[in-house]
């Protein structure tokens, strides 16, 4: 009995038992609800089969969207203070921060790297969202400020993706601050007579819409994307009126002038290389820094 208990009624049970499938396998698109395979969302650049909605996409992602096969170097900021007002809500800022470099293992919400564009050598900036919401403090601001400055030296041109809610509340004044810093450093591309991209992701809110987000020579966004200052609901309670269908999506601004295109993700790197050289005045500047490793720091241009 206890043989036939023990060994043969388990296994007919696994027989007709169910598999259950890994929790990671699907996913729901937020949009029109279709469970996507996982394989097919990174395959097509988190965009969805069935309702073409644009989902979050990671820096690292990113960076394969825009670089393709091509390696890159990422840029290594200079350390700031972690946590300079020794902030604390619910949680202290210290374990905020430290949660949300597990979480993305990332050290903040700005990455910048340096590579080819279909061929077109650029530096690019990626605002991750993911990192408490894409908030601008003192240590993106200090990567996104070391990238234009990289970028100037280099003669290269900079194309930046946002996606952000705005400043970070943690950080006080000394966010606020990131917002003028940022704009005057990007005065060094008009200078030296350089492109400056943007390319506008979900969502791109508060004081990067205010600030480095709205100067570019282009401004090109993501179908869908939420592009504001503050939000519609913010905004309705304030003016108490009812807002537009679609009010401050990607579409509604491109109607009305805020930006210059809307492009589905599978088409950016294309025309981003084609801007590019149309802005550089030439057929194409080919990389020379093919070879490099994707975690190396960037070298530090020579001293003129």
């Amino acid at each position: 009995m206890n043989w036939i208990k023990n060994v043969v009624r388990p296994k007919i049970r696994g027989v007709f038992q169910k598999r259950s499938a890994p929790d990671d396998l699907w996913k729901t698109c937020p949009a029109c609800k279709a469970m996507l395979f996982q394989q097919d969302l990174k395959k097509s650049f988190q965009v969805c089969g069935e309702c073409g909605h644009h989902m979050r996409l990671a820096p690292v992602e990113r960076f394969r969207l825009l670089f393709g096969d091509s390696s890159y170097d990422r840029l290594t900021p200079p350390k700031v203070p972690a946590d300079p007002l020794r902030f604390r809500d619910e949680k202290r800022y210290r374990d905020r921060l430290k949660a949300a470099r597990e979480k993305t293992g990332a050290e903040d919400a700005i990455t910048v790297a340096h590579g080819a564009i279909m061929d077109v050598e650029c530096v690019v900036a990626v605002q991750d969202f993911a990192f408490m919401g894409g908030s601008l403090g003192m240590a993106a601001g200090e990567a996104l400020v070391e990238g234009v400055s990289w970028a100037a030296e280099r003669k290269v041109p900079l194309l930046v993706v946002t996606s952000s809610g705005g400043a970070r509340m943690q950080e006080g004044i000394l966010s606020l601050m990131q917002l003028p810093r940022t704009l005057a450093a990007l005065q060094a591309l008009s200078e030296a007579v350089l492109p400056y991209l943007v390319l506008l992701a979900h969502p791109t809110t508060g004081g990067v819409t205010a600030s480095y987000g709205m100067v570019g020579d282009v401004h090109m966004a993501e179908p869908g994307a939420l592009i504001g200052f503050a939000g519609p609901r913010v905004i309705e309670q304030t003016i108490r009126e009812k807002l537009p269908k679609g009010f401050q999506s990607a579409e509604y601004l491109l109607d009305h002038g805020m930006v210059d295109m809307v492009v589905p993700r599978a088409e950016q790197p294309e025309i981003l290389a084609r801007l590019l050289r149309l802005f550089l005045n030439r057929s194409g500047r080919v990389s020379k820094r093919r070879v490099a490793k994707h975690d190396s720091a960037f070298p530090k241009p020579a001293q003129q």
